[in-house]
């Protein structure tokens, strides 16, 4: 992904063969007061981010000890690739306040843009990856293969890494610093005589966006199925309901943090290829919507500890122990007090005077219980 002014002198690039840019004006990159939006955006995402996949960190460190786990190491991965997404965004903070002008210097160009994005890609591999273990878990099809799972889970990650770090190859070797219009921006600069920015973008939404938004869909469908048949059998439909809405939370939040920022990005392609004429209506769009939708895709990095982590019942019930042992032993007035004064809250006001303590991820015991995938 890519800040508007990067994308949009990217997408300038050997613009000197283009016709029809004489009567847009380049520099204006937006209005100072959606500039000081998105770096508020920016900042609150990197802070939320990095506390929730901290705490995500704590949770696995724990559940690992007790029992390992595919989806709990998916899990992990994810956390990885999301604290490292999240921790570039101060540089982008900073690049789109100073009116996409980059301060930092080739180097970090180059190295803050392609570690954005290799964890976009490996952030969405996983994804899948949790995906397809979750239906195969649930349908039981792992059981005889007990023995090897761990092993095999460790080169899944492995291949899902390589595959991210492959498919930002482009980005390592291109992306540089060049001056637009006065300005330094950070973008990537492609050799002349192909549409190489064309075939970049195409790459990014196929690989990015359209296969694992299929593969992820069909994993889904393929587990409300046979989560159907089960309830069916077993005469229990709540918790195929419960299912059915953990799911459609799922994949609604992964295909509206991206959807926006890959349409916008196709519509670019199409203005490089020629198949759509350059007008003033991209321009705007590209100006003032399209670093919404940078946003938008951003807190996909805060959403993932809550809907992958925290919405799981065995990870509410520890953090909730945890909580509780904590606050316990913090509100004992001394030694000499009996065992049999520390007890959990039983009725509704003090659970919720205790959910006011909670950390900003606790919101998430209101949500409906995933399917325990039993890896």
């Amino acid at each position: 992904m890519e800040d508007p002014a990067r994308s949009l002198s990217a997408l300038l690039n050997n613009s000197e063969q283009d016709q029809g840019f004489d009567d847009i004006d380049v520099s204006a990159d937006g209005s100072s007061i959606l500039r000081i939006c998105i770096c508020v955006v920016y900042s609150v995402v990197c802070a939320v981010g990095l506390l929730g996949n901290l705490l995500v960190f704590y949770l696995m460190r724990l559940r690992q000890g007790r029992k390992k786990s595919t989806i709990n190491t998916f899990i992990l991965n994810l956390a990885v690739t999301d604290f490292q997404f999240v921790l570039t965004l101060p540089f982008w903070a900073v690049d789109t306040a100073l009116d996409f002008s980059w301060p930092f210097g080739d180097a970090m160009c180059r190295i803050i843009l392609s570690v954005t994005v290799m964890n976009m890609y490996a952030s969405v591999f996983f994804l899948t990856a949790m995906s397809v273990t979750r239906y195969l878990s649930v349908s039981s099809a792992l059981k005889r293969r007990t023995c090897r799972r761990a092993h095999c889970v460790y080169v899944v990650c492995a291949v899902l890494w390589l595959c991210a770090t492959v498919a930002t190859a482009p980005t390592v070797l291109f992306s540089t610093v060049r001056v637009v219009t006065g300005e330094k921006l950070c973008l990537l600069r492609f050799p002349e005589g192909f549409d190489w920015l064309a075939l970049y973008h195409i790459q990014k939404i196929l690989v990015g966006f359209v296969l694992p938004t299929l593969i992820v869909c069909a994993s889904y469908v393929l587990l409300l199925r046979y989560v159907r048949r089960r309830s069916m059998s077993s005469a229990n439909p709540r918790r195929r309901s419960r299912v059915t809405r953990s799911v459609a939370i799922v994949v609604l939040s992964f295909f509206c943090c991206w959807m926006p920022n890959h349409a916008i990005t196709l519509w670019g392609v199409l203005v490089k290829l020629n198949l759509v004429n350059w007008d003033k209506s991209y321009y705007l769009v590209h100006t003032y919507v399209f670093p919404v939708t940078v946003c938008l895709a951003h807190t996909n990095s805060c959403l993932n500890p809550l809907l992958y982590c925290l919405m799981r019942p065995e990870i509410r019930n520890m953090l909730r122990g945890k909580f509780w042992k904590v606050s316990t032993v913090s509100n004992k007035p001394g030694p000499t007090r009996s065992a049999t004064h520390v007890h959990a809250p039983t009725t509704g006001d003090e659970c919720a005077r205790a959910h006011t303590h909670h950390s900003p991820f606790m919101v998430s015991t209101a949500l409906c219980d995933t399917v325990h995938a039993q890896t």
